[in-house]
């Protein structure tokens, strides 16, 4: 069995969601990175299916704006992408790492 992960720390329901929202855009943004994806059409239908995610993004955002919520506790929502392994999942954004010289 694999390790047991430690529980997320406390949120809002507005905060959770905002984490979904965000990961969701990551999810998004790495199949569309092209430094790594192989195939357009995955890409393509990544691309058409950010525009949606951007918006639940923005609106879990308003949504937290609008509660009250101003500040956002950077360190106990990294602590919660960690548990929901965004570490990972955002590795795929950004570049692979340069092939050894020969």
């Amino acid at each position: 069995m694999p390790p047991e992960l430690p529980p997320l720390p406390a949120l809002t329901g507005a905060e959770g969601e905002l984490l979904d929202r965000y990961l969701e855009v990551v999810d998004l943004l790495g199949r569309i990175n092209p430094a790594r994806c192989t195939q357009t059409y995955g890409g393509l239908r990544a691309a058409q299916a950010l525009v949606g995610a951007a918006e639940g993004l923005r609106e879990a955002l308003s949504v937290m704006h609008e509660r009250g919520e101003r500040e956002v506790h950077a360190a106990t929502l990294a602590r919660a992408l960690r548990v929901l392994d965004g570490e990972r999942r955002t590795l795929r954004v950004g570049l692979p790492p340069s092939p050894p010289p020969p």
